[in-house]
């Protein structure tokens, strides 16, 4: 089991940026994780936004912030981040990082086992 804690939200206006980060613990080595980003809004499913493997550099984006939002890792201090630019008020949500264990770079949410408690994102008009 590992502990994931996001920190980065916040109130921007439309067409600005963010940049999310996820601190990743419990374990020595994550090099078997794949880290993903998932965001909730009111009343809607959760969805996924991007997802990295911890062991190389393959990344998989949602085509709803695909050339906007960037996933990047530290593997020196255990963190994941989540780089968003040109944001939409349609991006308001609460984003959550996740984590499981093996290769597949999945957007479906019932294969993360680990969950973060979320960072609120709003973005006005």
């Amino acid at each position: 089991q590992v502990q994931l804690v996001e920190s980065g939200g916040g109130l921007v206006q439309a067409g600005g940026s963010l940049r999310l980060s996820c601190a990743v613990f419990g374990r020595r080595t994550f090099s078997s994780y794949v880290m993903g980003w998932f965001r909730q809004a009111p009343g809607k499913e959760r969805e996924f936004v991007a997802a990295i493997r911890w062991n190389g550099e393959s990344t998989y984006y949602a085509d709803s912030v695909k050339g906007r939002f960037t996933i990047s890792k530290n593997n020196a201090n255990n963190r994941v981040y989540l780089q968003m630019n040109s944001l939409k008020p349609e991006d308001t949500a609460v984003y959550l990082c996740a984590a499981r264990v093996g290769g597949v770079l999945t957007k479906e949410k019932e294969s993360y086992d680990n969950w973060g408690q979320g960072t609120q994102v709003t973005v006005s008009s």
